[in-house]
């Protein structure tokens, strides 16, 4: 009994890191998108969008690269979000909730109807005007935010509710990036593309040769970057794409590495007792290869989306945030609450995700395809629907690419997506907090 609880912590650990960092970085997401609408709320609101459209230049000998310091953050610092974005999903089809197809049917279900519906709503409010093109931004929902507000609320709600939420935002970024990719690209150039595609190539072999160290990628994720923004794809499918062929194998096997660790420390020990006071060199030459071992018994999958949990979560996104949250609501807001942009969004997210999620899900329980999440009841399940109207991070990277240079209805779609996220958290924590001090 002892090992098998052993096991199931060892197969815990991952998920209960990655929650913790998500739930932490959504109260720094949350003070960065604060930060921006203060800052653009503020006397000295004219420096935001100032300081964002700043160019920033650089130079490779005669080469010069130059985008404004929102577009560095949203083109290429979410680029490694999407990495991770990337990495979740592959995990998640591998070992994951997603791994079987009947763990996947209800998440999968949920996630189809809070993408259909929202998306639907949207159109009711848009389908004749220039915001129909929007019709993206009401369909995913933020990890971040989510989770955070459902590790603050709803401590003792079980593993199985907290995994169905994860699954669901993972689906819907997923479905989030292929809309990106088919819908919100244009003016492709073939012989960029020809070499993002020999990239991924190359990124394929590396993996089918089992090349585990972190170099080779990174330099062929950064040409794949490179030559994704010069086809005209949007720069994040690079990300994802790169993800894709970060190896899930590992070079050594449990069973050889117990005994491998066993077999240096008892040879590190014998080492000690004959020079206890100091380091041997051959104890140093020890160290190293336990730490070795110790690397090659994880996958580089695990490896790459534990170094990147952290930057991610509390550098990326917030500056993300900081550099897109920022509405003057003093001369945007009247405007935008007469906008359908405004209200398909916020009606969208609110409405559509709750309802989709719910109904996807009874339906997939209703016909025996999926089961209720072990341990939960039907109003966390409420909960978690509503929660998943928090679209802040993904909506408001949709809202960049559906609107480019349309300031009017951008605002309006960011007036939304704030709007609709504040209150979805409100009320999905305020569900789920109930549930709980109703059960204890």
């Amino acid at each position: 009994m002892h090992t098998r609880n052993s096991l199931l912590s060892s197969a815990l650990r991952p998920l209960q890191a990655f929650l913790a960092a998500e739930s932490a970085g959504g109260i720094v997401l949350l003070a960065a998108a604060l930060a921006a609408l203060v800052w653009a709320n503020s006397p000295w609101g004219d420096t935001y969008a100032q300081v964002w459209h700043a160019k920033l230049a650089i130079a490779v000998g005669e080469h010069r690269f130059a985008m404004s310091l929102e577009h560095w953050v949203n083109d290429g610092l979410m680029a490694v979000f999407f990495l991770l974005v990337g990495l979740e999903i592959k995990r998640e089809l591998l070992v994951g909730e997603l791994a079987s197809l009947r763990r996947a049917a209800l998440p999968v279900a949920a996630a189809i109807g809070g993408i259909v519906l929202p998306a639907l709503i949207y159109l009711l409010f848009t389908a004749r005007g220039p915001g129909a093109r929007g019709w993206g931004v009401p369909m995913a929902t933020d990890i971040a935010f989510a989770v955070g507000v459902l590790a603050l609320v709803g401590r003792s709600v079980p593993t199985s509710v907290k995994v169905f939420l994860l699954a669901v935002a993972i689906v819907d970024d997923l479905a989030a990036v292929l809309i990106i990719a088919i819908f919100y690209t244009s003016g492709i150039s073939m012989a960029a593309l020809a070499v993002a595609g020999a990239l991924f190539l190359g990124l394929i072999a590396l993996n089918i040769l089992r090349v585990h160290k972190p170099l080779p990628y990174i330099v062929f994720g950064l040409g794949l970057w490179a030559a994704t923004l010069a086809s005209g794809l949007h720069e994040t499918i690079a990300g994802v794409l790169l993800a894709f062929t970060i190896p899930a194998t590992r070079l050594l096997e449990e069973r050889p590495y117990a005994q491998l660790m066993q077999q240096t420390l008892a040879h590190f020990a014998t080492e000690t007792e004959v020079e206890p006071d100091r380091l041997t060199e051959d104890q140093s030459h020890l160290i190293a290869t336990m730490e070795q071992a110790s690397q090659a018994v994880q996958t580089a999958l695990a490896r790459v989306e534990h170094a990147l949990l952290r930057p991610v979560a509390f550098v990326i996104v917030p500056l993300f945030a900081l550099a897109n949250a920022g509405v003057d609501l003093r001369t945007g807001a009247a405007g935008a609450f007469a906008h359908p942009v405004m209200w398909g969004v916020l009606l969208g997210l609110l409405v559509g995700k709750t309802a989709g999620v719910l109904l996807a899900s009874w339906l997939a329980i209703k016909t025996g395809i999926a089961a209720l999440p072990e341990g939960a009841t039907v109003r966390q399940i409420v909960g978690v629907a509503v929660l998943c109207g928090i679209g802040f991070t993904m909506s408001l990277f949709v809202a960049n690419l559906a609107f480019p240079g349309n300031a009017a209805l951008l605002a309006a779609a960011k007036v939304g997506i704030l709007l609709a996220s504040l209150l979805a958290g409100i009320a999905g924590g305020g569900i789920i907090a109930s549930e709980s001090q109703h059960s204890a």
